[in-house]
């Protein structure tokens, strides 16, 4: 071993007294070189140089043992960068390209959006170049890169999709382009400014499937149940065709006749009411379930509510709060009203404050005088908050209707419903079964208080909430 190094060390010795000062301060400045350019002008060398250059470092080593052979191995050297330089100046520059990127500004979250991307050769070369689209973190790009060949005077299109991972609005700054020399010795990296604004909303599939089972009479299979109309709300509302779980009594015999075709009437409950939201974007909200954070299944379920509550005519309003009031949308109807909503709360996230519910119902108070249904999303982790929250519903009823959707833990319920714990799970199942009793007691004091309440997990939210707003409009209790 110490043979080994000795020889090292003596054959690196060789190596720089044949070099010589001279020979150091060479290699000095090509590495300075290379830097340079790398930082000035984003050139960096590929892969074929680097394998031709291990052909001067074997050469190289060996005028430690072969002296006479200097003026050849100077000869190489002095070749190969004579044809490194000649290709590095056969590069183009950023006025050789052109890229435009083509997209809608409007994204689903966790949906695939296609974007075009249109690189152009302005000169009368052929170039391989490969295209890469400056993305957010956020996102996701299949696929991320792509290699081309461009002739010349031509352009290419290539297209991919971006899926988000997160709501909110982003901007595309830039594309990025690489491109090799006419011998592939070289690469450059070019960098073309190219802006675009993407909004990311809530993924709303759910809506239009809302509306393909409403028309269909189907809506059972989103697990919105038919509830029945109690009182006389005999408002007709329009005609359309029979399906088996309809009533033999709202058949209208006369359409029948003159349509040919079974037909039954729809009848609408009384219009004109509110419905509000308190949505919390405070720290309780920044648990994750199914993939998304509690703020993003409360969205979704809001959404939902608004769109059906929207086409019963039926007004809707929104807050979002944490330790301040972040957006008011008053309480209106119409189609456009769904695009304020939607507008106002896709950029909204949760925020590690602790949340103030004084501040929400009082500014609630002070903006909505009319009698409205008031729905509050939150989760219930403490005491503390279980005795604002049981506080602050319990005074808005009699003047409004107050309704807390108060969201699982599923970690709670699985510690609770373990078959046979034993050991630290069954210490775990304890204390899980305590907290259990204790969010239990949260609801029944609720009730006492006339609150209506709604304990879902968070991913099966939307349904439970339609159908009791559904309740709440056939016993009429708005």
């Amino acid at each position: 071993m110490t043979e080994t190094v000795t020889w090292l060390l003596q054959v690196i010795a060789g190596f720089t007294e044949l070099l010589g000062p001279l020979g150091l301060l060479l290699v000095l400045a090509l590495l300075a070189c290379l830097v340079g350019l790398s930082l000035w002008k984003h050139v960096a060398p590929y892969g074929p140089l680097t394998i031709v250059m291990l052909g001067p470092c074997v050469l190289s080593l060996a005028l430690a043992f072969y002296p006479q052979t200097f003026l050849l191995v100077a000869t190489v050297d002095v070749v190969i960068v004579i044809v490194a330089v000649a290709d590095l100046l056969s590069l183009p520059n950023s006025r050789s390209f052109a890229v435009e990127r083509s997209t809608l500004r409007i994204a689903s979250l966790k949906q695939r959006h296609p974007v075009a991307l249109t690189i152009s050769n302005h000169s009368d070369r052929v170039w391989q170049v490969g295209i890469r689209d400056d993305v957010p973190q956020e996102f996701e790009a299949a696929p991320d890169e792509f290699v081309r060949r461009l002739s010349a005077r031509s352009r290419v299109t290539v297209h991919y999709d971006l899926i988000a991972s997160r709501r909110g609005s982003f901007e595309l700054t830039a594309v990025h382009v690489r491109v090799r020399s006419n011998l592939g010795l070289w690469q450059r990296f070019l960098t073309f400014p190219c802006a675009s604004q993407l909004f990311v909303y809530p993924d709303m599939r759910q809506l239009s499937e809302y509306a393909i089972l409403a028309r269909t009479n189907r809506l059972s299979l989103m697990g919105v149940r038919q509830t029945r109309k109690v009182g006389l709300d005999h408002d007709f509302e329009r005609l359309r065709d029979y399906s088996q779980d309809d009533n033999y009594k709202h058949i209208d015999w006369r359409a029948t006749a003159r349509r040919r075709k079974l037909t039954v009437r729809d009848f609408q409950t009384s219009q004109s009411q509110r419905i509000v939201f308190l949505l919390d974007c405070g720290r309780m909200m920044t648990n994750e379930a199914a993939g998304l954070s509690l703020l993003d299944h409360s969205l979704n379920a809001m959404l939902m509510l608004s769109y059906v509550a929207l086409h019963q005519g039926d007004a809707v309003g929104l807050v979002c709060f944490s330790d301040q009031i972040h957006t008011f949308v008053p309480p209106r109807g119409g189609r456009n009203q769904m695009n304020r909503l939607l507008h106002a709360a896709f950029d909204r996230f949760p925020r590690l404050v602790e949340s103030r519910y004084d501040e929400a119902f009082l500014y609630l108070s002070s903006r909505c005088k009319k009698r409205s249904l008031v729905v509050l999303i939150t989760n219930v982790i403490d005491e503390v908050n279980a005795n604002q929250i049981g506080r602050w519903l319990g005074m808005l009823s009699g003047r409004h209707l107050p309704l807390g959707v108060l969201l699982r833990d599923h970690q709670l319920f699985d510690a609770a419903n373990l078959p046979q714990p034993a050991g630290r799970d069954l210490y775990r199942a304890a204390a899980a079964a305590e907290i259990l009793v204790w969010r239990h007691q949260v609801l029944t004091d609720l009730q006492h208080q006339g609150v209506l309440s709604l304990d879902v997990f968070p991913e099966d939210m939307t349904a439970p909430l339609v159908n009791r707003y559904l309740e709440i409009k056939a016993r009429h209790l708005l």
